[in-house]
């Protein structure tokens, strides 16, 4: 039996790169679950596993995957039910946005940080695109990293064009494994060439017609940088969604709501229309942002609707 890491996934196949650096392509045995839930990809990107070799050379069998210090899930794009692991055992993620060219959609910022909450994974969030903001976009700028930075994420303004703020994002991921998204158009590939060229990611232009990015990365995949440091990059995600989730998970994943639950009347607050709340006073006394309340209000009501058919389905 020989250990390596999942540096790519194909769907059906799996790169494994195994402790002595040997590259062999692996499919898996048997099915595979995580807390039960059902995935459309039960081997992930950064895996831990162990394998036996086939007779075929270059060719391997997973038999185990090894225990994950964490993992980055999301609602299948595909498969309403079931699940989809982006990526496991990261140091941090970095969460490429950009405010025009495509417009920006901030709810998917809080979107995204409701998958790296449940395991305290940090997050670098990292506007895009600088050389394209005119005044109003800096300002609207300016109030999202007030917003973020006052809850502990670290945000950056960047432009791959013009070379702004490209030295500071690389030593940050300098010696650590960083999963790297963002929705499809933001310029991902573009600003993870610019730091590392050697990679040349494949890159396309937004669409003129649409105004919306074009995916460019079709799988996940793991790129070395060095000896310490690697780049987790992802398919361009269109939209998130949760299947996996109860109404307290959000309210529990909101950590500026977390901490001022403590002092809401009830145990299980959720924030809306309960005498006595907490988290409702912050919004109130502008100590919690309102636009973060709207966007978890919206992800309530999802994820509640998603829990109604799922339970009356086969009624």
């Amino acid at each position: 039996m020989l250990k390596g890491k999942v540096i790519k996934s194909t769907g059906s196949w799996y790169q494994v790169e195994l402790d002595r650096g040997e590259l062999i392509q692996c499919r898996i045995l048997g099915k595979f679950r995580l807390n039960g839930l059902k995935l459309t990809n039960p081997v992930t990107v950064g895996d831990e596993v162990e394998i036996d070799l086939e007779e075929e050379e270059g060719k391997g069998m997973i038999k185990k995957i090894l225990s994950r210090k964490n993992y980055v899930v999301r609602q299948s794009p595909r498969n309403l039910h079931n699940l989809h692991l982006m990526a496991s055992n990261i140091d941090q993620a970095v969460l490429i946005v950009t405010i025009v060219q495509p417009n920006l959609k901030q709810g998917f910022i809080d979107r995204f940080l409701l998958m790296t909450e449940p395991h305290d994974i940090p997050v670098i969030i990292v506007f895009n695109k600088a050389d394209l903001y005119e005044e109003e976009d800096f300002m609207v700028f300016e109030v999202l990293k007030d917003i973020y930075e006052e809850i502990g994420y670290t945000v950056m303004l960047v432009s791959a064009l013009n070379s702004v703020g490209t030295d500071e994002l690389k030593e940050a991921l300098k010696g650590k494994i960083t999963l790297v998204s963002g929705q499809s158009g933001v310029g991902k590939s573009t600003l993870i060439n610019s730091i590392h060229p050697q990679l040349d990611l494949r890159t396309i232009e937004i669409s003129d017609y649409t105004g919306k990015g074009q995916h460019t990365t079709t799988f996940a995949e793991m790129f070395p940088i060095d000896k310490d440091t690697y780049i987790i990059d992802t398919p361009g995600i269109k939209m998130l969604a949760f299947n996996n989730l109860e109404p307290m998970d959000v309210a529990h994943n909101f950590r500026e709501f977390f901490k001022y639950s403590k002092e809401c009347k009830f145990a299980n607050c959720t924030h809306r229309n309960e005498p006595k709340c907490a988290v409702k006073e912050a919004i109130e006394e502008d100590k919690i942002s309102e636009l973060r309340y709207f966007n978890y209000l919206q992800i309530l009501d999802e994820i509640e609707d998603i829990n109604y058919w799922e339970r009356h389905k086969d009624l």
